[in-house]
């Protein structure tokens, strides 16, 4: 059986690449900063080279380095302030704020349990003692004992304090260079692949512009509506809220789940005294499940979804896997990796149309 050329080749690429994949997954713990500040990167040479096509080459590219990194890194600080006062906040009210709520669970649920025949009684005492004592707790022995736990100890300060220096140190080399980093992979193409490849390359950078861009405006337009729609409530936590609920829509699921549990959890403390749990669960309601309409069948299918072209189900997927390959960061870039792996899928569909293999098994 004689084997053509490209046959022969298949399982030389076919060995770089799963050799390339394992050095990438041995080395993903001391990759992550590396990917993260690629990725910001990606996202913020754009606007560089604007900064450089408006100063018409009187503003040094290093000064417009430097303007966009400290502006995104102010813009990164304030958001997490932003959040900040939601733990600060809640906290207290959450300490004072459990004794009375799960007296109120237990009269409810007893009564409700006895229409089925079921009769359970809540040693409510025992948990209003257990729920205090953590409450009352110094934060740093919980954070301590969480730590131990967990057998991390302080590599976990260690780690973040490094990726916090490393990350925008990377960025800046890459956003000062990054077309001639761009420029050096691609020479490693060999000269007969670099068509098909110029070919890839400019089909997965746009559709990854199409899905930062459109996710951009989600994010904003899901926090504006949220802080507006929970205000309307006249809740006290309404801003930082809303705001953390449409930023982290960037996660998809995660994050408007991780917002209906501060917007929930802050609407008992703050309305349990007052208009009672009805009033809470209205909010919750209206505001949540009419944006998640909005989000599912107005913004993301007509700003992110149709452009990509991903199924819900392929969404999920790609969360879960690369979730568990990277962690967070993984959770991160999954949608835009899933994206550059669309367009590979797509190109190897077409190509196997029309390779021999389908053809002369379609005459057979």
């Amino acid at each position: 059986m004689q084997f053509t050329s490209a046959q022969k080749r298949a399982p030389a690429w076919l060995a770089l690449l799963l050799g390339t994949l394992a050095v990438l997954w041995l080395l993903a713990p001391v990759l992550t900063p590396f990917v993260v500040a690629a990725i910001l990167a990606y996202a913020l040479t754009p606007v560089v080279d604007w900064l450089d096509r408006l100063g018409r080459g009187r503003m040094p590219r290093l000064l417009a380095v430097v303007l966009v990194e400290i502006m995104f890194l102010l813009l990164l600080l304030a958001l997490m302030l932003l959040v900040v006062p939601i733990l600060i906040n809640q906290l207290p009210l959450l300490r004072d704020q459990v004794p009375p709520l799960l007296d109120r669970f237990n009269a409810f649920l007893q009564p409700f349990l006895a229409q089925f025949g079921l009769h359970v009684s809540l040693d409510v005492d025992g948990l209003k003692t257990f729920a205090m004592e953590h409450l009352n707790a110094n934060f740093d022995n919980l954070l301590g004992r969480f730590l131990a736990s967990a057998k991390l100890g302080g590599s976990v300060a260690l780690s973040l304090i490094g990726n916090a220096v490393l990350i925008p140190v990377v960025l800046f080399y890459l956003l000062m260079e990054w077309r001639r980093f761009v420029d050096l992979l691609l020479l490693l193409v060999p000269p007969r692949l670099r068509p098909a490849v110029d070919s890839f390359t400019t089909e997965a950078d746009g559709v990854l512009g199409q899905y930062l861009r459109g996710q951009l405006l989600v994010m904003v337009l899901l926090a504006v509506y949220y802080s507006v729609g929970l205000a309307l409530f006249d809740l006290d936590m309404a801003l930082p809220i809303g705001v953390f609920t449409g930023l982290a829509v960037a996660i998809p699921y995660l994050g408007f789940g991780l917002g209906l549990i501060l917007a929930t959890l802050a609407g008992f403390l703050e309305f349990s005294a007052q208009a009672g749990h009805a009033n809470v669960l209205v909010m919750v309601a209206v505001v949540y499940g009419l944006g998640q309409l909005v989000e599912s069948f107005f913004l993301t299918p007509y700003l992110v979804g149709e452009r990509m072209g991903l199924h819900p189900v392929a969404v999920i997927f790609a969360l879960l896997a690369f979730g568990h390959l990277l962690g967070f960061v993984g959770v991160l870039i999954a949608l835009p990796l899933s994206a550059v792996m669309l367009v590979a899928i797509r190109r190897l569909r077409l190509a196997y149309l029309d390779s021999a293999l389908y053809r002369d098994s379609d005459h057979a």
